[in-house]
């Protein structure tokens, strides 16, 4: 079988498992992955979270204590004349939010932007990681893209059932430096 098709069939295996977790246990397991970051992030200031959709871990708390703590905080923007997101600063999510051209939650385009140098942690979403920091996901190429040019410490968030021993890549696929689950944190094997 082909890379394309193996990533499919793992994506349609997670959405199903995904599909099946009730909100009360994923707000549970958020609860406990927001404590485990928000122990392990301490020291960062300036932070890429990114908006949970609906079958996401959901990071918004951490997102909105971090701000409350005086730490720079940031989302992806979609550009859509340049088919690519940028990062863009938020300090008042009740003002600096509106739902982006993939009906997700990004900065209003007012809101100033980041360098990617200037990063120090990116929070990532993805359908399914593996213990050697590579990232499945939704199968559009933007978060590759926009994590190829990022620095910093780039941390994957999922379920633990979404960490697999190894998922299947392609040459364009980024990698995280570590992967945080509600019940452990896996750094990248080498």
């Amino acid at each position: 079988m082909n890379t394309p098709h193996l990533k499919a069939e793992l994506r349609s295996q997670i959405r199903a498992a995904l599909g099946n977790i009730s909100p009360a246990v994923r707000a549970v397991e958020s609860i406990g992955l927001c404590d485990r970051l928000e122990t392990q992030l301490h020291s960062a200031h300036t932070i890429l979270f990114f908006a949970p959709l609906a079958d996401e871990l959901d990071v918004w708390p951490l997102l909105e204590k971090f701000l409350a703590a005086g730490k720079s905080c940031a989302l992806p923007a979609f550009d859509p004349t340049a088919r690519a997101y940028s990062v863009r600063r938020i300090q008042i999510p009740a003002t600096d939010i509106v739902i982006g051209k993939f009906g997700v939650r990004e900065p209003a385009p007012d809101c100033g932007e980041i360098a990617l140098e200037k990063l120090d942690v990116s929070l990532v979403p993805g359908m399914a990681f593996d213990l050697h920091g590579n990232r499945l996901g939704r199968g559009q190429g933007f978060y590759d893209r926009l994590l190829a040019n990022i620095g910093g410490v780039k941390c994957g968030v999922c379920h633990d059932f979404q960490l697999r021993e190894k998922i299947p890549t392609e040459p364009h696929d980024a990698r995280v430096d570590f992967v945080f689950t509600p019940s452990r944190c896996v750094r990248r094997k080498r």
